[in-house]
Order: C-alpha cells, then structure tokens, then sequence
C-alpha cells in the first residue's frame, strides 16, 4: 500500500531524515520505533503532507505521489491520528468526527455506527464538547475521526501517551480489528515497546533520523530490537 524509498526531510539548514525506506502492506501493522527526538514523527508528518519532503519517492497503492498537501493526501486515502491529539476542544464530539466530512464525496457525510461500536463511549459522549473528554476519551475521538476518512493508510503517532492502562487495551484492541479487517495499512510510532511489539508485523527503528534496523517480525527478535530502542 505505501512504498517511501530515500526520504530526507529538512528544517531550515537542519537534515532530520536521512534516506529513510519503509513499506507498509494491507492488512499490516508497520512500527517505528526509536527515542525521543530520531524524527518519528517527522516522518510520519512527511508522509501525510503536514511538512514537506526534500527528496525521495513515495506511492500509495500504486499511484506515484508528488509532494502534495495535506488535504490532497487525506483526499487520496491518508490518515493521520496525530501525536497531541488535535480534536476541538469547543466542538461537540459528533463535530469533531463530522470534520472528517471534508476528505469524502457529499453522498458520504454520515458518521457511520461502526465508530459507535468500535468505541461506544463516543456515543454516550457525542453532544459533549471535545475539551470536556479525558484524554483516553479524545484519543478514541481522534482515531474515529480518522477512519471516518475511509483511509487506505492509517497512521498513528504516539496513541498510548498519556492514556490510562484501560484505554490502551481497548485502543490495541480496536487496531489489530482494522488490521484483522485487511483494509488498510497502518503504520505505528510508539515508544511503549510491549505494545508496539505485541501488535506489530514489520518494525522499523530509526536512530538519528536514518534506519539502523527493519525486518518483518519473525526476522527481528525482541532483543535486537529492545537494542535499537535503547538510548
């Protein structure tokens, strides 16, 4: 589904990432993984559109992608929970999940009730305001709103942080349905190494904006890559 080959991104005179390779396939889970400040989430940002790639290629289910902008990207099947969050605090949490409205056709505008029944608290909670949920209930806010997008490639950045143990069962849960489903790549960055490791197929783990270890699960063993991860 998504094909990234020798992507470098730059801040200003700064080089974040340094030729990265990665392949993400339907019906996947892909992680990456690395300390704080490897550029994982500068990635993840590249890819989705939100900064803008100094070189390398990227497809998306065989379709050539230029360097678009976000929109344009979410509209060919990009989506992004991004780290932080992001829902609108003074929207009610069916808004929230409407704003995903703008990537669909007109005929498309309904928030469908498999996002109820993926997280039933969205419905308890859909005439609150977003700023008044917990942070576990906003991450929940934020994946729905996602996949409301009818995304072919699904990008998680950081979900676990700063939830309750609870919630970061029941989010692990809800992402290995949608692998399990086949619809979609996803591709996770998270630091929580047992949870990254118990949902991932493929790992890749970065070091100073480059790739030092990638491989599909049964190829990369935990302690190589609790070793990768390590400060």
């Amino acid at each position: 589904m998504l094909t990234i080959r020798d992507f470098t991104l730059h801040y200003g005179h700064s080089q974040i990432l340094n030729g990265i390779d990665l392949d993400a396939s339907t019906g996947e889970i892909t992680c990456v993984m690395g300390t704080n400040g490897v550029g994982k989430t500068s990635l993840i940002r590249a890819i989705c559109g939100r900064h803008n790639r100094s070189g390398g290629t990227m497809e998306l289910d065989g379709e050539a992608l230029g360097v678009l902008p976000a929109h344009v990207l979410a509209q060919k099947g990009i989506a992004l929970v991004p780290q932080g969050r992001e829902i609108f605090p003074l929207l009610t949490v069916r808004e929230n999940m409407e704003t995903a409205f703008a990537c669909l056709p007109k005929g498309e505008h309904e928030v469908p009730e498999a996002m109820f029944e993926l997280f039933p608290v969205l419905k308890e909670m859909q005439n609150r305001r977003g700023g008044d949920l917990s942070g576990g209930q906003q991450q929940q806010l934020a994946i729905a709103r996602a996949l409301i997008t009818k995304p072919k490639l699904l990008l998680l950045d950081e979900p676990t942080e700063g939830i309750q143990p609870n919630i970061i069962q029941q989010i692990g849960r809800v992402i290995k349905l949608l692998r399990d489903e086949g619809n979609m790549a996803i591709v996770l960055v998270e630091q929580f190494f047992d949870f990254a490791h118990d949902l991932g197929d493929r790992f890749v783990v970065l070091r100073r904006g480059a790739v030092t270890l990638a491989g599909p699960k049964g190829e990369v063993t935990r302690e190589q890559l609790l070793k990768g991860v390590s400060v």
